[in-house]
């Protein structure tokens, strides 16, 4: 492995693409921990330690957005409302005849697309940043408001320091959408996933300091502390569910396909068996978020109306069962939640007639089933069934850090790192930055990282 590392680097082209990428990585890291000039950051700090309610709905939207919502930074934000903007054009493509032409345009219509997303982001950005802005502006830790109190007049804060704290956010979330631009033309990978990774590997030192404060290093621990047998099962627990996450991301289901035979003169062409791979996760790891995204607005519903009405026995049965980790109801919703996005976005990403028409063109077909519906019926057939193995999966890594916390009595903040939506991002796109990697050098006649000498 120390060969194929150094072998990388001597490398010209992949050597400037890896720095490349590092530092723009490096900016983004640094301009995570600038504050917005308004905010008092002892207050804040404090605010960022707190547990339960709107703190822990921030600490949630932070693990897929590459944000730190709950320092309020000037990437406060991250690329979340780009992700949001770019899912929606995705949906619409399916639905929306005029996007679904363009979409059909090759080169052209993706930048035309690519085009409308940022003005979407854009008003996305606008939007988002003002309501958190607000937020800030109501919020105290205390009797100690966020906002430093040179720039309140009145106890409240005024339009021309609201809008300035809007576009700030605003010019980070553009700005980060840039950086990932520039990663994906001149670096290697996918800028927006690599941001999103970053930030998720960021907040790994900070677990593995309060798992070591948290830890007495004795059998049967002590002083309210875990033992270290507690820790060595978090450590074979962390590898098994990375070594299943990793199985089910690679997993296919192959179809075989036989080509046609096509005599030119005295020659014979095609007649190869090959096949056609089905990923078991099609979906990828974007039920989870669609999931607990939708979730998060009757939990942000539910406290708000508790703490107006705090007296109301029911409202706050309701917020509750919806406070996330603690409930059986929450955690019922969240994987029908992901089943149901699985099947969603499958549907919207694979389309087995599509597939079955390209197989016809090419003068292949799959044994025993004659081209065109009876195909697409097929391969409809076994998508339904492999997603619902991926599913499965999904919902079970999605629920492990709940299961986690609560048999093991550990912090969430060190049981996230045993599933969830952060542990399926890293392991995707570690195996994307591997893939992009051992292109170049294949290209190169070296062989890949995975790959035996």
């Amino acid at each position: 492995m120390l060969e194929k590392l150094r072998i990388i680097f001597t490398i010209p082209e992949l050597r400037q693409k890896i720095l490349l990428t590092l530092g723009l990585l490096a900016i983004y890291r640094v301009g995570w921990q600038v504050p917005l000039p308004i905010i008092d950051p002892t207050a804040m700090a404090s605010f960022g330690k707190e547990s339960g309610g709107f703190a822990d709905i921030l600490k949630t939207v932070a693990v897929f957005s590459a944000s730190q919502l709950s320092q309020a930074t000037i990437f406060g934000l991250g690329i979340m409302p780009y992700i949001s903007a770019s899912i929606i054009f995705q949906l619409l493509g399916t639905v929306w005849p005029p996007l679904e032409r363009l979409t059909k345009e090759g080169e052209a219509g993706r930048k035309k697309i690519n085009e409308y997303t940022r003005y979407a982001t854009v008003l996305i950005c606008l939007v988002q940043s003002w309501a958190y802005v607000a937020f800030l502006a109501n919020t105290s830790v205390g009797d100690t408001p966020l906002i430093q109190s040179s720039f309140l007049v009145d106890g409240k804060l005024p339009l021309i320091w609201q809008l300035v704290a809007v576009m700030t956010m605003t010019a980070g979330t553009i700005f980060l959408m840039w950086l990932g631009e520039q990663i994906d033309e001149f670096g290697i990978g996918n800028g927006i996933s690599l941001l999103i990774m970053a930030g998720i590997l960021a907040g790994m030192p900070s677990a593995l300091l309060q798992l070591a404060e948290d830890t007495n290093w004795e059998i049967g621990g002590g002083g309210g502390k875990m033992g270290i047998e507690t820790v060595l099962v978090l450590m074979a627990l962390f590898v098994s569910v990375v070594a299943g996450v990793v199985f089910m991301t690679q997993g296919q289901r192959r179809i075989p396909t036989q080509s046609a035979k096509h005599v030119r003169g005295r020659r014979v062409y095609g007649g190869t068996r090959q096949y056609l791979p089905l990923k078991v996760n099609q979906a990828g790891v974007m039920p989870i978020i669609f999931a607990s995204s939708l979730l998060l607005f009757p939990q942000m519903i539910f406290q708000y109306l508790a703490t107006a009405f705090p007296g109301n026995a029911v409202l706050g049965a309701l917020q509750d069962s919806f406070t996330r980790g603690q409930s059986f109801l929450y955690n019922l919703l969240y994987v029908a939640l992901i089943f149901f996005f699985c099947y969603f976005w499958t549907a919207i990403t694979f389309n087995p007639k599509e597939v079955a028409d390209n197989l016809k063109n090419f003068g292949a077909f799959i044994p025993g089933y004659r081209p065109g519906k009876r195909t697409a019926d097929y391969l409809e057939r076994v998508m339904e069934r492999i997603t619902y193995v991926g599913a499965g999966f999904l919902a079970l890594v999605a629920i492990i850090p709940t299961i986690v916390a609560g048999f093991l009595g550990i912090p969430p903040s060190i049981a996230g790192f045993y599933g969830g939506t952060g542990l399926l991002i890293a392991v995707s796109v570690a195996f994307d930055l591997v893939q992009k990697i051992d292109s170049h050098l294949v290209m190169r006649n070296y062989t890949g990282l995975l790959e035996k000498s």
